[in-house]
């Protein structure tokens, strides 16, 4: 008797750990299910009191990243967030659900760039769009940030994947109204507010 209940109880536990394991991969086959992009795609920013920014991505070289920001997009995710980082002749930075740089979407991505062992030739030039992250080389989520003057030195270490092709002008505005010269979070009051993101044909 002793000896069936063994089994009974080991036969239990596998149950339990398949289950999970199906579970488990279960979700995980959730979030590969979404189609990789490829080729050109156009989004709008549109901000609060500044206006519009208008973007064009390239699944083309960095195909995760713009497939999991177009999701986000047509989620709805990024409307009513707000751009918490902002450094005169550098960029700002939006995407925090936080609204201090600690926060993200449920998903964090491979980073497509090149010491993550994926060719990007996407350089970190005025206007152009990119992902923010930790150390970590695979933990972008939903930060993005936009570079306001040239800052190459950031090529190879961040996916950028896009970049302004109308609207500098209000990123100027922003980073001249908003920014700061030191690296310092931006007052909650004084964030400037991502009203949508929308993806357009164009």
């Amino acid at each position: 008797m002793k000896d069936n209940l063994g089994w009974i109880v080991a036969g239990v536990i596998l149950l339990i750990i398949v289950i999970s394991c199906v579970l488990s991969s279960g979700k995980k086959k959730e979030s590969e299910n979404v189609e990789i992009m490829d080729g050109k795609h156009n989004v709008v920013i549109k901000v609060k009191n500044y206006g519009n920014i208008y973007l064009e991505l390239d699944a083309d070289i960095a195909p995760i990243t713009v497939t999991n920001f177009i999701y986000l997009v047509n989620k709805n995710f990024y409307d009513g967030l707000t751009f918490h980082r902002i450094i005169k002749g550098f960029m700002l930075q939006g995407g925090d659900p936080s609204g201090n740089g600690t926060g993200g979407s449920a998903t964090t991505i491979k980073g497509e760039f090149v010491n993550n062992g994926v060719e990007n030739s996407i350089s970190h030039e005025r206007g152009v769009i990119s992902m923010a992250r930790s150390s970590d080389m695979n933990s972008a989520s939903s930060q993005f940030f936009i570079v306001h003057k040239d800052s190459k030195f950031l090529d190879g270490d961040y996916a950028a994947f896009g970049h302004v092709t109308k609207g500098m002008e209000v990123v100027d505005k922003i980073v001249e109204e908003v920014g700061t010269t030191e690296d310092t979070l931006i007052s909650k009051s004084f964030q400037p507010v991502i009203e949508s993101i929308k993806v357009v044909e164009e």
